[in-house]
């Protein structure tokens, strides 16, 4: 009986043995299929799948000693190549003294995390910075619909942090701004959900708060051709930005009330597409070419000539192109009880210009611009990825 009962258990014990050994291997193959590589030649974010949330956070930096900001981007590079792997923010626990992670992201996987690095045109008029500034990063012009809010425009710095787990995104901005402490202050923040975009060929196109595919038409991590033409920089000046991107940020209230009192036939016009489909006007699918020549009956455009998607159209634009990775986002309601809520706009391109060209289009003939308004704007280069070694304060400052 005790052979018998000493045999069993050690059955057992060797089955739970392989059974913990088994559920190590899931795990570790679970975690290493969300991880977005942080050291590559582009940064991530940028062509990477879009993740479902979006934190994106502007700061200032407050310290006027140059060697604070080296420290701190060489703080802030170690961390984001920790967080992006799923392992907490390096540092020496000590019971007297706060712990180097804050730890809401423990037992979490990495869920795709990207975190991107760019800077203002206000980082470069101090710190000995004047000399890096590249020529096409100056303040975006005024442009049509503008109505901003100091409290969402600018800032030195920005940290765009995509995951498909929101407290993941969260977790990565809390951490950097708490390592800023005493160097930089935060400015402004974004929370955004339900992708707007794809960047990838295998996503599926999602929709926005208007009820619309949006982004069908957009730049993905397979057109190496496109990128390179309309959103990795390359300009003669500045190398130390080749391969990095211009980011355009736009937050720009959509007022659905409004858009909801609409007729659909008059939505679709608008957008110049199916609601159902996404179809163009002048076709039965998503991804047909739309035929901007089509006719009426009566002589009119099938798409109409201030519908969005002839408007924002490359056939129609001299080729331009810009890749778009865009989040809705909602704040409430407003006095009257009308909802609060939009498109938090984010698109990268290889010259700052191309947004400005497009809008300043789309800001003057666009059906859409009865429901929308523009109230938040910043601009930021964002260098290329970083090889192994290398920290964002040497990238920054060539030392």
């Amino acid at each position: 009986m005790d052979v018998s009962r000493r045999r069993m258990l050690a059955g057992l014990g060797a089955l739970g043995a392989a059974g913990l050994a088994g559920g190590c291997a899931v795990a570790e193959s679970s975690t290493n299929s969300q991880i977005v590589p942080f050291r590559a030649a582009h940064q991530g974010g940028i062509t990477t799948a879009q993740q479902d949330r979006l934190l994106f956070a502007t700061f200032d930096v407050t310290a006027t000693d140059p060697a604070e900001l080296r420290d701190m981007l060489r703080d802030w590079t170690a961390a984001a190549d920790a967080m992006t792997q799923g392992r907490p923010v390096p540092g020496r626990f000590a019971p007297q003294a706060p712990p180097p992670d804050t730890g809401e992201a423990d037992g979490l996987l990495p869920g795709h995390l990207t975190i991107t690095i760019g800077y203002g045109p206000t980082l470069f008029d101090r710190f000995g910075l004047a000399g890096r500034r590249p020529a096409a990063l100056a303040a975006l012009p005024p442009l049509p619909l503008d109505n901003l809010d100091p409290a969402y425009t600018g800032g030195d710095i920005a940290i765009q942090a995509c995951a498909d787990d929101p407290q993941v995104a969260y977790h990565a901005i809390r951490n950097l701004a708490r390592i800023g402490t005493g160097t930089v202050v935060m400015r402004w923040m974004e929370t955004g959900f339900g992708r707007t975009a794809s960047t990838s060929p295998g996503q599926a196109t999602p929709r926005n708060l208007m009820g619309f595919k949006d982004g069908t038409r957009n730049i993905t991590a397979d057109q190496t051709d496109l990128l390179r033409d309309h959103v990795w920089i390359n300009a003669a000046d500045q190398s130390w930005a080749r391969g990095g991107s211009y980011l355009v940020a736009r937050r720009f209230r959509m007022y659905v009330n409004q858009w909801d009192r609409d007729f659909q036939a008059d939505q679709e016009n608008v957008f110049g597409r199916v609601k159902s489909t996404g179809a163009p006007l002048t076709g039965t699918a998503e991804f047909d070419t739309p035929n901007f020549a089509a006719r009426n009956s009566d002589g009119t455009p099938v798409i109409p000539a201030d519908a969005h998607i002839r408007l924002a159209a490359h056939e129609n634009n001299g080729g331009l192109r810009i890749l778009r990775r865009g989040y809705s986002f909602t704040d409430g309601i407003d006095a009257t009880g009308n909802l609060l809520g939009g498109l938090f706009f984010v698109a990268f391109m290889r010259d700052p210009r191309q947004f400005v060209a497009l809008q300043t289009k789309l800001g003057t003939q666009d059906a859409l611009n009865e429901y929308i308004q523009h109230i938040g704007s910043a601009l930021f280069v964002c260098p290329p990825g970083l090889p192994a070694g290398t920290t964002w304060a040497e990238q920054l400052f060539a030392v």
